[in-house]
């Protein structure tokens, strides 16, 4: 059972939701554009399962990597919650150092909690990792994680002061 009630740094700390795509088969199989692979039937089950978890937490943004998986990935939960999937390259393959900075900025100026950033594992590896070392917060496991899955993260003044990881079999029940 995932329960996020140790998650209270008061009403300065700003939490992140950082998602991982949901699985989208394997890049050598799909002819094509990368940026066009869509979630399979598993990913779309691992999109349903965040719904349940983030949408009862009241998310009051989602920001999405522009590749189909991603955007897909957060489809549900914008339906769920009424909020439009905004899509940012900062987000994109490759970008993790753009969307350190996006994370730092976010959380900086009294940014309202709930922001929802739907990205790439090699972004969340990069990302997680460089955040930790940066703030001094050991990590429960090594980023990124696995597909379908979520870091839930609070940050204080700009800085990680906790960080939880939810794989997708933790995803279906929450506190």
């Amino acid at each position: 059972m995932v329960d996020v009630s140790c998650f209270g740094y008061g009403h300065d700390a700003v939490r992140l939701f950082l998602v991982r795509h949901g699985h989208a088969g394997r890049k050598v199989q799909r002819r094509g554009r990368d940026k066009l692979r869509p979630l399979d039937g598993l990913g779309r089950r691992q999109a349903e399962r965040l719904v349940g978890l983030i949408a009862p937490l009241e998310p009051t943004r989602i920001v999405s990597s522009p590749y189909r998986r991603c955007t897909e990935t957060m489809g549900p939960l914008a339906a769920t919650v009424g909020l439009e999937v905004e899509k940012t390259p900062a987000l994109a393959p490759y970008s993790a150092f753009v969307t350190l900075s996006m994370i730092r900025e976010l959380t900086s100026r009294g940014s309202p909690s709930g922001v929802v950033l739907c990205t790439h594992g090699e972004v969340i590896g990069t990302v997680m990792t460089e955040i930790a070392a940066e703030d001094g917060v050991e990590l429960e496991r090594p980023p990124p994680g696995l597909k379908g899955s979520m870091w839930l993260i609070e940050m204080k003044e700009g800085r990680l002061v906790n960080a939880r990881y939810l794989a997708p079999k933790d995803l279906s029940i929450i506190h």
